[in-house]
C-alpha cells in the first residue's frame, strides 16, 4: 500500500484515498462474492420470469380449450 492510501481505523480493508478523501474498500474476495451474488440473482429472476410466462401461456391455452368446448 503505497502513501496515498491511509488505513482506517477499527477496518481492516477500508482506506482512505488521500488524494480525493474517498473511502475505499480493498476487499477483492468480498467484491468477488458480491459479484457473484448479483449474477445468481440475476439468474435466478430470469428463471422466475420464465416460469411466470410459461405458467400464463398454460393458463390461456386451458382458458382456450374450456371456451372451444362450450
Amino acid at each position: 500500500m503505497d502513501n496515498r492510501y491511509l488505513k482506517v481505523e477499527g477496518h481492516s480493508f477500508l482506506v482512505r484515498d488521500s488524494q480525493t478523501n474517498a473511502i475505499v474498500n480493498r476487499d477483492r474476495n468480498g467484491y468477488d462474492t458480491y459479484k457473484n451474488l448479483r449474477i445468481a440473482k440475476g439468474k435466478e429472476k430470469e428463471r422466475l420470469d420464465k416460469l411466470e410466462n410459461d405458467v400464463s401461456e398454460i393458463k390461456d391455452l386451458l382458458i382456450q380449450l374450456v371456451n372451444k368446448d362450450k
